[in-house]
């Protein structure tokens, strides 16, 4: 884990600049995320957090791995979201580009990704990357 600890003063992870409590944790406390760009944030934020229950719970069934173990000598330092394509509060698929930066053993390294999402019963899941 980051270190975060979700105190009302410790900003969130996801980089929209508020408290964490305020932003993504209320996502990983059971709120369902408005946008399929707030659930790619959130997600984020579940990784620096060391949230794999949430991870679990925010991905499409049809691709949902059993389990997920988190690599802890990974540590993330900053989400840059590139764009989106739908994935509104009135649309049921969306995708989200966007660069994740971490360490890990030492080197600066980026996650590059064009996430596709869809709405399962009036939540937004992750299905993956875009083909």
């Amino acid at each position: 884990m980051s270190g975060l600890n979700g105190k009302a003063g410790d900003r969130c992870p996801c980089g929209w600049g508020d408290p964490y409590p305020a932003c993504c944790g209320r996502y990983h406390a059971g709120e369902a995320a408005p946008t399929a760009e707030a659930l790619m944030r959130s997600r984020y934020s579940a990784f620096v957090v060391g949230d794999t229950e949430y991870l679990l719970r925010t991905w499409a069934e049809e691709n949902r791995p059993e389990d997920l173990e988190l690599d802890e000598d990974i540590e993330w330092q900053r989400l840059v979201v590139l764009g989106h394509t739908g994935g509104g509060p009135f649309d049921t698929v969306g995708t989200v580009e966007f660069e994740a930066w971490y360490r890990h053993q030492g080197a600066r390294e980026v996650q590059r990704e064009d996430s596709v999402f869809q709405r399962e019963q009036g939540r937004w899941v992750y299905v993956g990357p875009r083909p």
